[in-house]
């Protein structure tokens, strides 16, 4: 006989199964609100702007749908640069950070927006102060640097990075680590929650000794402690 379970038989078993559906994700949470706050290091991020021109242009003169394009072109070109170990080498000797360029390299983000002629560069550190330094630092060696390598002067810094006074770290988010635990916590719980009913094969009603004997029950024997209160109760 195939055995199905039916909405009402899942919702039973929850049912049953509620104080476990409720501290699991307790656990989680508890869990991840003290890996959050007490083993993770928080990780901080300063960006500055570089501004594509053309050679040797005033920034406040305006510029022709040829120069924009040229410049466009070039800026794949100088987001492989910026992280050549020609540019991260003299960054990491300015600073005085003990640092590999593997290391720094993994620690920036070059990036533009589309038809843009502005790189934006994002440097992540476990301090706000050496982050605003290495893409402060960035900006100027690869500004130093590009008329040499491509024979070009046509990069100009346009936002330096800065540390404000209310700098928050990017990671970890303690909020989001504690809902994304509360959820994963809870359906934890569901497959518990059913897995332990699945492997159950316990008798507690008639219905699961009609459902193992493929048998209807006729008749059912009382519960004799209640009723020897009820008669106890009566006298």
């Amino acid at each position: 006989m195939e055995e199905t379970i039916s909405l009402k038989d899942m919702l039973k078993t929850l049912k049953r199964r509620f104080k476990l559906l409720i501290i699991l994700p307790i656990i989680a949470m508890a869990l991840a609100a003290i890996v959050s706050f007490f083993f993770l290091t928080p990780v901080y991020e300063s960006s500055t702007q570089l501004l594509i021109t053309q050679n040797n242009t005033n920034l406040e003169q305006g510029f022709t749908q040829n120069e924009i394009r040229t410049n466009i072109e070039l800026i794949n070109t100088y987001n492989e640069i910026i992280k050549n170990a020609r540019i991260l080498e003299p960054v990491i000797e300015t600073t005085g950070l003990d640092l590999s360029i593997v290391e720094l390299d993994n620690m920036i983000t070059v990036s533009t927006a589309n038809d843009s002629q502005v790189i934006n560069i994002t440097v992540e550190d476990v301090s706000p102060d050496n982050s605003a330094l290495l893409a402060n630092t960035l900006a100027e060696i690869f500004e130093a640097e590009i008329p040499e390598i491509m024979n070009v002067d046509n990069v100009n810094i346009l936002s330096p990075a800065t540390v404000g006074d209310d700098i928050k770290p990017i990671s970890p988010n303690p909020l989001a680590n504690i809902l994304i635990s509360a959820v994963v916590g809870l359906v934890f719980g569901i497959g518990l929650a059913f897995l332990l009913e699945f492997l159950d094969t316990t008798i507690k009603t008639e219905k699961d000794l009609e459902d193992a004997l493929d048998l209807p029950v006729l008749g059912a024997i009382s519960n004799m402690d209640s009723f020897n209160d009820d008669t106890k109760k009566s006298t």
